[in-house]
């Protein structure tokens, strides 16, 4: 399978994988800001993508920005369908007590890309019985 991959800035940097059998790829941001304490922002990559079919690309956070940094990324899971064509953009937001600052060329999330099933909608008149039932939120305990 292949990911095309549009640069759409002279600063953006192709998406990578860092080890071999690493699940999502680097992204990189083009930008240059500071993200105050409890502040969120767009930044940008610079790049556009087109799917393989049937798959979907998931924008998830950085480990290290989050243990490091308390820098985290809004919507996430953020999912690109596969039709979009647009500059692939990053919500970050500082949960952290400092100022952080992103730069050009600073990994700022990664992409994983995953399949898609799609399915048909049926409306029923009633679910059949599972034994978890209607058990959510904590249901079964801490």
């Amino acid at each position: 399978m292949k990911l095309y991959v549009e640069i759409i800035d002279n600063n953006a940097k192709l998406p990578s994988y860092a080890h071999d059998g690493d699940a999502g790829m680097d992204l990189y941001s083009t930008d240059e800001i500071i993200i105050l304490p409890g502040e969120r922002a767009l930044i940008h990559t610079g790049i556009k993508i087109q799917l393989p079919p049937n798959t979907e690309a998931q924008i998830r956070p950085r480990s290290g920005l989050a243990l490091k940094n308390g820098i985290t990324l809004l919507n996430t899971p953020g999912t690109i369908d596969e039709g979009y064509r647009g500059e692939i953009g990053i919500i970050v937001i500082n949960h952290g007590t400092e100022e952080f600052r992103v730069t050009r060329g600073m990994k700022i999330a990664q992409m994983v890309i995953k399949p898609v099933l799609r399915v048909e909608v049926e409306q029923v008149d009633y679910l059949n019985n599972s034994e978890r039932g209607e058990g959510g939120f904590g249901s079964t305990g801490v």
